[in-house]
């Protein structure tokens, strides 16, 4: 016989729900994105800043496909868009008791450039450098494919939303506040434009 679901405490804001899954060994947390106090992507972001690995399920807005991709990206194991039955709720929380907790996530590095998925922290050395959400993406995705020709067709596919609208200039821009901000002030060069063909980020990265 599966798993079965004992005993549920609701908070009814984000700011409740934070304090409770910081002071709680829960098994797993359903998150509402919409949530008053803070939204559920911050609680998210605290928690997973917090190395708070508890299994958590978004639920996001129907055909929500970017609230699912950045839910995702900020650390959530699992969502489901609105309207969606209690057995499936339920199919879905007894997948992830089953899984359990997963291990903390491994950090993405380019000699002393460090980012860490999970938390959404960058830093050169002990320097921590601020980036916002498309730059952190963009950041990632290059360090996920250290070495290779990314083209701004291939970035704007993976790294999308209403910034990332289909003009592909709006790459060379993001790719330019990038460098401001990891390198400029360092004296490196991490990422390389490759003439023609897209961006590489130095392939010492690991």
């Amino acid at each position: 016989m599966g798993a079965t679901l004992a005993v549920a405490d609701i908070a009814h804001d984000g700011a409740d729900g934070l304090w409770r899954a910081l002071h709680e060994p829960y098994d797993v947390i359903v998150l509402d994105i919409m949530l008053p106090e803070l939204s559920g992507y911050e609680v998210l972001k605290r928690l997973r800043a917090a190395r708070i690995w508890t299994p958590v399920l978004m639920l996001t807005a129907k055909d929500g496909e970017y609230d699912e991709a950045d839910a995702l990206d900020l650390g959530a194991d699992d969502y489901l868009s609105k309207p969606f039955s209690y057995v499936v709720l339920v199919a879905h929380l007894r997948a992830l008791l089953r899984r359990g907790a997963p291990a903390r996530p491994a950090l993405l590095t380019a000699d002393d450039l460090t980012v860490d998925p999970a938390a959404h922290r960058c830093r050169r050395g002990e320097i921590e450098i601020s980036l916002t959400a498309r730059e952190f993406a963009l950041l990632e995705y290059l360090l996920r494919h250290a070495g290779e020709v990314m083209s701004k067709t291939d970035i704007l596919t993976h790294v999308r939303d209403e910034h990332f609208d289909g003009d592909t200039n709006i790459v060379e821009v993001y790719v330019g506040y990038l460098r401001r901000k990891i390198d400029t002030p360092f004296g490196r060069r991490t990422i390389e434009t490759v003439r023609g063909a897209g961006y590489r980020l130095h392939s010492t990265a690991r």
